[in-house]
């Protein structure tokens, strides 16, 4: 019996004779809502095709949320901020705000304006996310808040901007000699930006930036220790969900062609990121349907509630944050989750090229010291968690690092993993002295890792989960994987990800999402993961924990094989029995120092290690 065997227990059950119920593909879908989308003009009343133009370029700005919020876990309250950007540029500059003499050979033209905008707002970005990017936990959005509100009162401050009245004169959009002045030929431009920006954000989700912008939910220690640059990711993120905010402000100044600062304040900040959550704050099509429901919403509650209830209060404001707090109530993963249920769609399994294959990285000589821990000394204040530590690993071996609970092994392995810096001493990873330079450049130099604690993102794929392991092996950028051309790249990593899929013997549910497999499978999941990394150096924190007898066994066999492929495997367990017929020898610490190193023979009758776990003989 391998690992994989409780694994087909989990794989869905094979068809009846009277055969499955078909489902829709998501192409299939896609198709019938831009079908839908094209016909509505010639269906529905001029109000509600001008409804649906500011439904589209709400929807935009909320593109970017999903990509920031819901994906990356980062929450902003300033998204408005970036939509007056990109409309008071384009306004500022096709409206002729600046003078004849100042930049006319930009002035006049939308498009000119968009690209104006764009680059602003890139720099804008760029700058804000230098500074809030560092905060964390309740301070990030707070920030978020702080530079929204600063943005806004720029806006209605400047007389360039024309103040709190408004900048008008701006301009309709010439589409191949057509002006787009009235919101039913806005409407074809405005919807196109949408589905391309749902296109491309899709596209970028499901491709190793994607998968990199995604492991930040994971958090930044497992995103670091996978090879991934998580505050590059952040900042990726962060612009993308700026640009396609500031592209939504170009669209409303040509649609309005007047602009004041109202609808950039924080208030329509918090609408954004409503229907960013109501919708389905992680899904792309969610936020198409929560920008839907919350213009809808408004506008019918802006229109009934004074008719009933009088003008001499804010009434809809109020009902609608009733309505806010009961939709979340009952369905907190949004409104598309609901969608899903009632209309499932057929998931697409990703393509998987056999034939690709990752350049493999050159294991050093076989018993060569590839990992070693001098003098190692680890101070929390007046607290010696570890205290002069060494240790040696060598290439084609397994070596065991145990101890009683508080002996100091968890802080070791993060020293010699890069997840924490010692106080003193050196870390030297195939030669280099890694001392302070953090998990990333050990995952770039050949080490990688499991976690103690299982970390996976339970909502993605199996297959995609190791395939983040595989991260550092690819290189296609953000804006090849935003319009596809990453395939070969992609194809590759996810081919390798299923060979260690293979190699574990979790192969039968690679498809399945990492959160249906029970804690062991799970457990083994992380060692494909860490195996796709193609490292020389292997260290497993616990891998065991949670594990039958017959999957102990087979993880036994696994890394017997890889020690005989040459590669250095350090293990942190508290089974013993596991321990003692798998090892070629044993470190044992005790209040962060080493009490005893050898075979495993050796130590298991040493005084010292008797005495640190039994209290004596």
């Amino acid at each position: 019996m391998s690992v994989s065997q409780p694994a087909r227990a989990l794989a869905p059950a094979p068809a009846t004779s009277a055969g499955p119920r078909r489902r829709p593909s998501r192409l299939m879908v896609g198709a019938v809502f831009a079908a839908l989308l094209a016909v509505g003009p010639y269906l529905l009343p001029p109000f509600y095709v001008s409804l649906l133009d500011y439904i589209g370029i709400a929807s935009l700005v909320a593109l970017g949320l999903t990509l920031l919020t819901g994906t990356a876990g980062m929450t902003s309250f300033g998204q408005a901020a970036f939509v007056g950007l990109g409309a008071y540029t384009t306004g500022v500059l096709s409206s002729g705000a600046l003078g004849a003499d100042t930049l006319g050979w930009l002035q006049g033209s939308p498009w000119l304006g968009l690209a104006a905008g764009l680059l602003v707002t890139f720099v804008a970005a760029l700058a804000i996310g230098s500074l809030t990017l560092r905060l964390s936990g309740h301070y990030l959005p707070l920030g978020t808040i702080a530079w929204g509100i600063s943005l806004y009162y720029l806006f209605g401050s400047s007389t360039l901007l024309g103040g709190q009245s408004g900048l008008g004169n701006i301009p309709a959009i010439a589409l191949f000699g057509l002006d787009l002045d009235s919101p039913a030929r806005m409407y074809w431009l405005i919807w196109a930006f949408v589905l391309a920006g749902a296109v491309t954000s899709q596209n970028l989700l499901d491709s190793r930036e994607g998968r990199a912008i995604r492991a930040l939910k994971g958090g930044v220690t497992m995103a670091e220790a996978m090879g991934v640059n998580s505050s590059r990711a952040r900042m990726v993120v962060f612009i993308l969900a700026a640009l396609q905010a500031s592209a939504a402000g170009w669209l409303y100044a040509h649609l309005q062609r007047f602009i004041n600062p109202s609808p950039f304040g924080l208030h329509y900040g918090i609408d954004y990121l409503f229907m960013s959550v109501v919708g389905g704050a992680s899904s792309v099509w969610g936020a198409l349907l929560g920008a839907g429901v919350i213009t809808v919403l408004k506008q019918w509650l802006q229109d009934l509630l004074p008719a009933l209830l009088g003008r001499s209060g804010n009434f809809e404001v109020i009902v609608f944050g009733v309505l806010m707090i009961v939709i979340l109530q009952s369905s907190s993963a949004g409104l598309w989750s609901l969608v899903a249920r009632l209309l499932p769609v057929a998931a697409r399994a990703p393509r998987i090229d056999r034939a690709s294959r990752l350049s493999r990285r050159a294991l050093p000589e076989r018993g060569s010291v590839v990992l070693e821990a001098r003098k190692v000394t680890r101070r929390f204040g007046g607290l010696v968690a570890n205290n002069e530590m060494d240790l040696q690993l060598r290439a084609g071996e397994i070596l065991g690092l145990i101890g009683p609970n508080g002996a100091g092994k968890s802080t070791m392995f993060n020293q010699l993993s890069g997840v924490d810096t010692p106080t003193s001493g050196q870390v030297l990873l195939c030669g280099a002295d890694m001392r302070g330079k953090g998990s990333r450049a050990f995952a770039s130099r050949g080490l990688s890792r499991t976690f103690q604690h299982v970390r996976l993102l339970p909502q993605m794929s199996v297959l995609e989960n190791v395939a983040i392991g595989a991260h550092l092996r690819g290189h296609a950028g953000v804006l090849p994987a935003a319009w596809r051309l990453d395939r070969k790249d992609e194809g590759a990593l996810l081919a390798e990800a299923a060979r260690q899929l293979e190699r574990v013997g979790l192969g039968d549910c690679m498809h399945l999402p990492a959160g249906s497999l029970a804690l062991g499978q799970q457990r083994i999941l992380e060692i494909a993961r860490a195996l796709a990394a193609d490292p020389c150096v292997l260290l497993l924190d616990e891998p065991a924990a949670g594990l039958r007898l017959q999957e102990k066994q087979a993880l036994g066999d696994l890394l017997r094989k890889l020690r005989a492929e040459g590669l250095a495997v350090l293990l942190v367990e508290h089974d013993m029995d596991f321990v003692m017929g798998l090892v070629d020898r044993l470190v044992v610490m005790e209040f962060g120092t080493r009490i005893a190193a050898g075979l495993p023979e050796e130590v298991q009758n040493d005084p010292a290690v008797l005495e640190a776990y039994l209290g004596g003989v």
